[in-house]
């Protein structure tokens, strides 16, 4: 999801599995890419006068900031939300900005974080003890450690394990309110495709530009009279036009061509706009795949030039890298909780890995999943084909590796890539990379808007300033 109103670039909205890594990140030495071990780190104690009283530093260390729909937001919880965030913020590379101004955007994150728990519990969304479980399984996984080692980090770095079961279960219940509420909602129409397609193509930004022109050469001598010139220019303007017309470009190329490309059908492969000359590059700016420009005046002669290919940012390049993977897919049931799953998986790898099952025919037994007579096997998908939080553990694969048991959406699966490969895209490829595009691109919206119209309902009231 996109980053909210009023703290761009601090607090994005997140997929579950990132967002359930992120709780862990206050810990010390968990982090996104590994654990490297280092002492815990505390927030400096608020400054006070020596003449100052007990009751005084108390008041200074604990007091209403703000209070949403009657539920307060303390300045103790502003302080160790800051100390978190400028945590992230310093494991991610980044400067951290003025503090005062951090703590105003941390302030503004809890209160939409609060309307919108608020409204999870409100709304029928619940969470069960199990989820919460699976949860932080999960959560100990992904950095690579056991829910025992989990809980002695976090006490650690003085944070309660009760604590931080809540804040996934709150987390959890938003997340399956803004699935419910937005992400299912979001459609994306053939005529978007077409369009975004059309537009990816006339897109004028240079800067991430990829093209594959042919070209046709009409030579013109160094000391050519302006008649010779003449005819020659009159000559050029008739291939362009039989171009236009349809013509075979490759054949006119072969026919009329001087240039070096011709031995190629006129065609100069698919590079970088950096790596054309400027005066090409300008020429065929504006023009979508097929257009035909010219003809074009240069040191050499006249060029006709046509746009056999083009790309642009927002879309993958001309090769992408697909994987081959298979899966055994548990849906979640009344009988079913995520931690059975999850059990349940585990136990089918170490039979896998140890010899004593097949991957395949554990899949058709047991997996609830279309692919499930195939074996699991879900064939070669493109890059975006599946959900993030999927995809992330099924790129973070070697080939012939099995995942640990990973929750989606959809339920728990076991996840093993068997190859992959870098293969040139199809139009109907080109197409199904699109439509994730715009999915994405048209939930990051939906939920802006319905973030802000939960925080437009809440009443919000400002105490004092956090200190």
């Amino acid at each position: 999801m996109t980053n909210q109103r009023f703290f761009t670039g601090f607090f994005p909205a997140r997929p579950l599995a990132a967002a359930l890594l992120l709780l862990a990140l206050p810990m010390a030495g968990v982090q996104a890419q590994g654990l490297k071990p280092s002492g815990p780190q505390r927030l400096p104690a608020p400054a006070a006068s020596a003449s100052a009283g007990g009751a005084a530093r108390q008041r200074q260390a604990d007091f209403i900031v703000a209070v949403v729909n009657s539920e307060p937001i303390t300045n103790s919880e502003v302080r160790t939300k800051l100390f978190r965030t400028e945590q992230q913020i310093l494991q991610q590379g980044m400067t951290l900005p003025p503090r005062g101004e951090l703590a105003k955007q941390v302030l503004e994150r809890l209160i939409n974080d609060k309307a919108q728990l608020q409204m999870a519990r409100t709304s029928g969304v619940r969470v069960d003890d199990n989820a919460v479980a699976a949860a932080v399984e999960t959560v100990a996984r992904q950095n690579q450690i056991s829910v025992d080692e989990l809980r002695r980090r976090l006490k650690a770095d003085g944070i309660a394990y009760s604590q931080f079961e809540s804040e996934l279960r709150d987390e959890l219940l938003v997340t399956r309110l803004r699935q419910r509420e937005v992400e299912s909602k979001v459609t994306v129409s053939e005529q978007e495709i077409d369009q975004f397609l059309r537009d990816q193509e006339g897109s004028n930004d240079l800067s991430s530009l990829a093209l594959n022109l042919g070209e046709i050469l009409v030579a013109v001598p160094e000391n050519a009279t302006p008649e010779q010139v003449a005819a020659l220019q009159a000559k050029a303007q008739q291939v362009v036009d039989k171009a236009r017309a349809g013509n075979d470009f490759t054949a006119l190329a072969n026919e009329f061509s001087s240039s070096p490309t011709r031995s190629s059908g006129g065609q100069m492969g698919l590079r970088t706009a950096d790596r054309y000359p400027p005066l090409f590059v300008e020429a065929t700016q504006k023009l979508h795949t097929g257009g035909v420009a010219g003809p074009i005046r240069s040191g050499a002669g006249f060029h006709i030039l046509k746009v056999i290919e083009k790309r642009q940012a927002g879309m993958p390049g001309a090769v992408v890298t697909q994987t081959h993977a298979r899966h055994i897919l548990l849906r979640l049931t009344p009988q079913l909780t995520e931690a059975a799953a999850v059990e349940k998986l585990a136990g089918f790898k170490k039979r896998v890995v140890a010899g004593q099952a097949d991957f395949a025919a554990l899949a058709r037994e047991s997996s609830e999943d279309g692919s499930a007579k195939e074996g699991g096997d879900l064939g070669w998908a493109n890059p975006g084909m599946f959900v993030p939080e999927f995809e992330k553990v099924m790129n973070s694969l070697a080939p012939n590796q099995i995942s640990d048991p990973l929750v989606s959406r959809f339920g728990v699966h076991l996840l093993q890539v068997l190859e992959r490969r870098e293969t040139q895209l199809s139009q109907r490829d080109m197409r199904e990379m699109a439509r994730n595009v715009l999915r994405e691109k048209k939930q990051n919206e939906a939920y802006v808007l319905w973030a802000q119209d939960i925080r437009g309902r809440a009443y919000v009231e400002y105490r004092e300033p956090p200190q």
